[in-house]
């Protein structure tokens, strides 16, 4: 058996909280088996289009994301500890689940920590807060006696 579904980030509260703005759409399919051994498996495919912020520059980054995961529903973190390496856990505290919480948690960890823009495009809304000093602000600048000229006074041996 399988479900898939459409939604807009603001459907997920956690998830919106993370991006820039509320524009983008996400696609989840789940299907439902169960393995060799009768554990019961959920294989989630999740793509969406969201737009998060650029940590260099600050301004909004529209990103994709995709995320394929297999969880096994377990009912104990000690069930949950002899699952296979290849196999996330799903502890269930209740017999319901709501899917889209599970769908949120998988975007939430799919979800890289830090977004940039291409190096190019970042440079050119840099280079508009930056100022270049001009040659005679840089003399200046030399002209400044040293701060730690009084550390280099205290030295032993110096006069």
């Amino acid at each position: 058996m399988s479900v898939r579904g459409a939604l807009k980030p603001l459907d997920l509260p956690r998830f919106r909280s993370l991006l820039a703005a509320d524009d983008g759409t996400i696609q989840a399919e789940l299907a439902f088996t169960k393995d060799e051994e009768n554990r019961h498996l959920i294989h989630l495919a999740i793509t969406a289009e969201m737009v998060v912020t650029c940590q260099r520059c600050l301004e909004a980054l529209p990103r994709s994301l995709a995320s394929e995961n297999t969880l096994a529903v377990v009912w104990s973190d000690e069930q949950a500890a002899h699952l296979p390496r290849h196999l996330e856990p799903l502890v269930l505290e209740e017999e319901l689940c709501n899917l889209w919480n599970v769908v949120e948690d998988e975007l939430i960890l799919a979800l890289p920590p830090f977004s940039y823009h291409d190096t190019e495009h970042c440079r050119q809304i840099l280079a508009d807060y930056s100022v270049d000093e001009t040659p005679e602000e840089q003399a200046a600048a030399g002209d400044k006696p040293n701060p730690f000229n009084v550390l280099a006074q205290l030295k032993p041996g110096s006069k």
